[in-house]
């Protein structure tokens, strides 16, 4: 029996394994590369060609996350059929009246949705109609939707994506960035109708048009009521003296970022302030022989972190160790706080589950988690489908999930 480490176990499993497909690099667009449109002039002739084009606008937005404070967008692309592709820098712009009034008139094409639009709004920009490619390829049961993937698999193209994490804020911005920026909207268009079709052949384009509209109307994140206790680590400090260090080390960093727009991790990061903690840093001398303080910035800064020390050491206003529980208790304790309400969850997990597999749809897309959990802890007084479908939409469940779960649940339900 050979080694299954041998060259001819190898050669073996090659052979049998399928030949992946040959894809054709996407190395340029079209037309070429964009200018960036940089000036009110150019602003309003990019908007003329786009009104004189057809068909709905391919959008995607860069933004500097990791450098500059903030997800604000520093490049808006956009594509229509007949208008080609269009970069435009809204940070020197002073006017987007034109722009914003003609983007609120048309609907959208993106990828990922969610990580766009909520910079996009901050211009004053919504879509009236959205098709997010990200999340039709979830609900058609793909296993990875990114947008290189996808336009692999369905348009048979390699699209690279080196400059995804790099600084957008940079002028100018160099020529390899824009090409790549142009691609990103350069197939949109036509990964949306290979998708389509898909979701057709499968009965599931109405639950995507619900949840595109769903998404489209998505309230934008709101900062967390305590948001210093996002930390890194955090959750080693065990006493509320030392949360209060960390807090008011987060804060002054905070604003510090905010006047400088940077991004706060590059002032100093998460590990620095809790080894400034964990070591009991007393002066600004010992301040700096602690790792995370040899930067440029968080030297220059080094009173400031001092300072923020000190009133944590100081102050009366001490935190609590664990943050005020909103919501309902965690899934762990439902077994001894109310046995009935995690008996419901298992049994509407196991629907999920069966649902899930079913229709090719993950489980977290089928129903939020947190609706999952509401609904199990409380039920409708009395269980039926309608009520429970009642009880769903009330949640927010789009009429497609409650069309899918309200059935098997109650069902679920009424045998526990």
């Amino acid at each position: 029996m050979p080694n299954s480490d041998s060259p001819a176990s190898e050669s073996s499993t090659t052979e049998n394994e399928p030949n992946p497909p040959v894809l054709t690099p996407l190395t340029h667009p079209r037309d070429g590369i964009p200018e960036v449109i940089n000036t009110q002039v150019a602003l309003r002739r990019a908007v003329r060609e786009l009104r004189a084009g057809t068909g709905d606008l391919a959008v995607d937005t860069e933004r500097a996350s990791g450098f500059r404070y903030g997800q604000r967008a520093f490049l808006i692309q956009i594509r229509r059929e007949g208008a080609g592709t269009w970069l435009i820098d809204p940070e020197v712009l002073d006017d987007l009246t034109e722009l914003r009034d003609f983007m609120n008139e048309q609907p959208w094409i993106l990828h990922a949705a969610t990580q766009d639009l909520p910079c996009l709004h901050e211009l004053g920009m919504s879509p009236t109609a959205l098709f997010d490619t990200e999340l039709a390829g979830r609900l058609a049961g793909f296993p990875r939707v990114s947008l290189g993937t996808m336009v692999a698999e369905l348009l048979g193209l390699q699209l690279a994506k080196e400059h995804s994490a790099v600084d957008w804020s940079t002028r100018p911005l160099p020529e390899s960035w824009l090409n790549y920026a142009a691609l990103d909207v350069e197939v949109l268009d036509e990964l949306r109708q290979e998708i389509t079709k898909i979701l057709k052949e499968q009965g599931k384009l109405d639950f995507a048009l619900q949840e595109f509209e769903y998404e489209r109307n998505l309230p934008d994140p709101q900062p967390a009521e305590e948001p210093w206790r996002k930390l890194s680590g955090i959750h080693k400090l065990k006493s509320r003296r030392n949360l209060a260090i960390a807090r008011e080390l987060w804060l002054s960093r905070e604003s510090l970022a905010r006047t400088q727009d940077i991004a706060p991790g590059r002032l100093l990061p998460d590990r620095a302030i809790l080894a400034a903690i964990e070591q009991k840093a007393s002066s600004v001398p010992s301040l700096l022989q602690i790792p995370g303080f040899h930067t440029r910035h968080a030297k220059r800064d080094a009173p400031r972190w001092m300072d923020a020390i000190s009133r944590g050491r100081n102050t009366r206003d001490l935190p609590e160790v664990r943050s005020a529980k909103t919501g309902l208790p965690h899934p762990r304790s439902w077994a001894e706080k109310k046995p009935a309400a995690a008996a419901r969850l298992e049994a509407a997990k196991e629907v999920l589950s069966a649902v899930s597999e079913h229709w090719n749809i993950p489980a977290e897309n089928l129903l939020t988690p947190k609706y999952l959990r509401e609904l199990c802890w409380n039920p409708p007084a009395v269980i039926s489908e309608q009520a429970v479908a009642q009880k769903l939409a009330f949640l927010g469940a789009r009429e497609w999930q409650q069309g899918l779960l309200a059935a098997p649940f109650a069902q679920a339900f009424a045998a526990i």
